[in-house]
């Protein structure tokens, strides 16, 4: 009995994580039986999933662990066969809500995309921890999964939403499903793929999951208020309230001006020296703190904790960056230090494919956070 309470209980977190998103819809404009049969319906295609992936993994002998088989390998395995699996699992368990008259705007998107996430959150964790054993390590690896489904599936259930409510333009759902197989992907790596210490490597995708979560939300609860109900922009510049997800679209819209290639490619190098003084300031930190870099290691949790310095240095250059970008260049749009910004990650990523191939995954699931923190930047020098 013991033995199935402890893959039990942790299975049963995503299905609490339902029951409160049953509670705070409006029954109104979701209907509380079309909500849980998204739910219900992403049970069956998560098992669905599992056997197909689980049968894929014994005919190929592939594997999600990069001790197992491999980094290569595993990757291949995550991005051709897990990833796009789950998404499309939960796709299909939402789509009876969506092709329904009942969805009609990104709200609703949200909502059943989540249903589906959280239901699939289900059966895999209670998988996970039925398979490998209920340590605190899998414990821990099958929880922070949890997060990951939600935020990335709200990715595609947004932009289905947002598709059904306007139907003129082209859908942004295949890049937003594209996006959410890669970061998922991603995600999971770290997660799943790696040893104990890469679990650290995903705080910085979970603050900016979070921050990214809380301003979609505060888009969304704020659709409906009348005019009146809005803050002024009297009240707005004295409380700074971060931009709304509109503001943001806005303000990466080129100008009347043309899109200035010598500031992109100032900023660029700007952002590269950046990120060199960022790492050698958290060398620096380790040193003063009498911490052996050398000793780092993925596969012991405490050995690789000191590399959060080096990280921590890192992230902060962007910000830095974005800041000095844009008081230079006086910029009226954030362009110019976005596009800056993507040129510096690309370039890093180029480099680090030719010297320390290994490094390359790590580069790409930071280069979104990277991304948010030089637009925070640029964005508080703009306000200035």
């Amino acid at each position: 009995m013991i033995a199935i309470l402890r893959w039990l209980i942790p299975a049963l977190v995503p299905v609490g994580c339902f029951a409160l998103l049953l509670l705070r819809t409006d029954p109104r404009r979701e209907p509380r039986a079309l909500v849980f049969g998204t739910f219900a319906l992403g049970l069956l295609t998560a098992a669905l999933a599992l056997v197909v992936t689980l049968r894929v993994e014994a005919w190929t002998g592939l594997d999600v662990r990069v001790a197992a088989v491999g980094q290569g390998s595993a990757l291949t395995f995550i991005f051709l066969v897990v990833a796009p699996v789950q998404e499309v699992a939960k796709v299909a368990a939402a789509w009876p809500a969506f092709v329904s008259k009942h969805i009609d705007e990104p709200y609703d998107g949200v909502v059943h995309a989540a249903a589906a996430s959280l239901a699939y959150a289900a059966v895999e964790i209670g998988w996970v921890l039925h398979a490998n054993g209920t340590g605190s390590l899998w414990i821990a690896r099958a929880l922070l999964s949890l997060p990951a489904h939600v935020f990335f599936a709200c990715l595609w259930g947004y932009a289905l939403g947002r598709a059904k409510r306007s139907r003129r333009g082209p859908s942004i759902f295949p890049a937003a499903f594209i996006a959410s197989i890669v970061a998922h992907g991603l995600y999971a790596h770290f997660v799943y793929g790696r040893g104990p210490g890469a679990l650290l490597a995903v705080s910085p995708l979970l603050a900016a999951m979070g921050f990214v979560s809380w301003l979609l939300a505060r888009d969304l609860e704020t659709r409906d208020q009348p005019p009146s109900r809005i803050p002024s922009v009297q009240s707005r510049r004295s409380l700074r309230p971060p931009p709304s997800l509109a503001t943001v679209r806005a303000a990466l819209k080129a100008d009347e001006e043309p899109v200035r290639l010598g500031w992109i490619l100032f900023g660029a190098m700007v952002t590269l020296g950046a990120m060199v003084a960022g790492v050698a300031a958290g060398v620096f930190a380790a040193h003063a703190f009498h911490i052996d870099l050398s000793t780092v290691d993925e596969h012991d949790l405490a050995a690789a904790s000191p590399a959060l310095l080096v990280v921590i240095g890192l992230l902060l250059s962007f910000p830095a960056s974005g800041w000095l970008i844009t008081r230079a260049g006086g910029m009226h749009t954030l362009l110019e230090p976005a596009l800056a910004n993507v040129l510096a990650l690309l370039i890093t990523t180029v480099t680090l494919s030719i010297a320390a191939p290994f490094a390359v995954v790590f580069a790409l699931a930071l280069s979104p956070v990277a991304w948010v923190l030089s637009f925070i930047g640029a964005w508080v020098a703009r306000e200035a």
